[in-house]
């Protein structure tokens, strides 16, 4: 299948500058394309894979991608999708962005030996610019009523925008040009709201080398769930890549979680599994939806893809222990992952009776509600019922000398950490 008919079939492509000029193009040689990120953060989030998924997907058919940093860009602040202007980082804090996604480009992307996938950022060729160069060389090529009527800047007229905003799509413009004439990049590849972005750069390449200049635009839908909501976010905020920021735990459920509707979807998006697999998972969803076999794939897929075998294995036996209810069965740093979003009480480890412990954390509101809890066993310490009113909780009990993990009923856990 050609690459362009793959996108295609994975409903990835949004927007095409040349359909079948790229599709030619494809055909006929292995191509160099590339994709760009700005450090605004020190991780990337599910949202910014999707256009390195699709360079992915280019490198697997046997084209050169090329993975760009916005060392200078990211100085500057992207308007695109934005109300009001972006708050300036340092140039410090930008390095250390720069660094940090770099680092993570290279774990998710580039594998040892591998060749064929380059990294590159833009401060290298934009810093040695100076103002008048800037305004003579490139400035000059950029029509006023153009820059105006593309939908980035034209949204923002009415509320103002920047001088230094404005001006971002001449610096992303001539990065495509430095990638065109200095690596042999012919196309570039981004989210639509990239598309006046591209545009601007295709018409710089084209003044500067010719109107037959082979280069070519493609752009990936916005990615909404079923309901209409935006994609990737959690009432905990956006899903990181970092697991610093999101456990592999809560990656792996947050991919665990999808609606029916949208796993197919995410399926094609994000994994790397071929058509007939992803076919007979549509059928049982269709078919047999309350097993969620295509979930389980797709948040396997995914946790192994950004965090590697060994934390997905850790994913995957967390939540069969809470399921299960074998706690025990957990190491400390495995509850915490766990257990990190729900309610948290501490305990200074002296042993108690378990009705006084209870009440003594607030896990009970009263002695008389916790000894008829105890005793109709509702009560379970890590994963085991208590229910004997003289029970004595120690720190013995502490999993990992760190945590008791409580359970009320049949759902209502608590996690209790012992002070250090």
């Amino acid at each position: 299948m050609n690459i362009i008919d793959e996108l295609q079939w994975r409903d990835a492509i949004n927007q095409q500058t040349d359909t079948e000029g790229l599709r030619e193009l494809t055909e006929t040689k292995s191509i160099s394309l590339y994709c760009g990120v700005d450090p605004t953060g020190d991780s990337m989030h599910i949202g910014h894979l999707i256009p390195f998924m699709m360079l992915k997907r280019f490198q697997l058919a046997g084209h050169r991608p090329v993975i760009l940093i916005g060392g200078a860009t990211g100085t500057i602040g992207d308007p695109s999708g934005r109300q009001a202007e972006r708050s300036l980082q340092t140039m410090e804090q930008v390095q250390e962005n720069v660094d940090a996604l770099t680092t993570q480009m290279k774990k998710l992307f580039v594998t040892d030996g591998d060749n064929q996938v380059r990294m590159v950022n833009n401060y290298d060729w934009t810093h040695k610019i100076n103002v008048i160069e800037f305004l003579r060389d490139y400035g000059k090529n950029f029509n006023l009523n153009t820059m105006l009527a593309k939908d980035v800047v034209a949204s923002r007229l009415e509320g103002g925008i920047s001088f230094t905003e404005f001006s971002y799509q001449i610096l992303q413009s001539l990065d495509y040009l430095h990638l065109f004439q200095n690596e042999d990049v012919q196309l570039q590849i981004g989210g639509s709201d990239q598309w006046g972005n591209i545009t601007s750069g295709l018409d710089l390449i084209r003044k500067k080398e010719g109107s037959e200049a082979k280069a070519y635009g493609l752009t990936i839908p916005l990615m909404l769930k079923s309901d209409g909501t935006k994609f990737g976010k959690t009432a905990g905020g956006a899903i990181w890549l970092d697991p610093n920021k999101t456990t592999p735990f809560e990656f792996y459920q947050f991919w665990a979680n999808t609606d029916d509707r949208d796993v197919i979807k995410y399926l094609k998006y994000f994994t790397f599994l071929g058509k007939e697999q992803i076919e007979a998972l549509a059928e049982k969803v269709e078919t047999e939806p309350h097993r969620r076999e295509a979930q389980k794939a797709l948040a396997e897929e995914m946790t192994k893809f950004v965090h590697g075998e060994e934390m997905l294995e850790q994913a995957k036996r967390i939540t069969a222990a809470l399921f299960s209810g074998d706690i025990r069965s957990l190491t400390a740093d495995e509850i915490e992952q766990g257990f990190k979003e729900m309610p948290t009480f501490e305990t200074d480890g002296e042993a108690k009776n378990i009705v006084d412990w209870l009440v003594d954390l607030g896990l009970e509101p009263s002695k008389r509600q916790a000894r008829e809890d105890v005793t109709k066993g509702a009560i379970s310490m890590n994963g085991e019922k208590i229910t004997e009113l003289e029970f004595t909780v120690s720190a013995e009990h502490a999993i990992g000398g760190k945590f008791i993990i409580i359970r009320k009923g049949k759902k209502n856990y608590s996690l209790v950490k012992l002070q250090s």
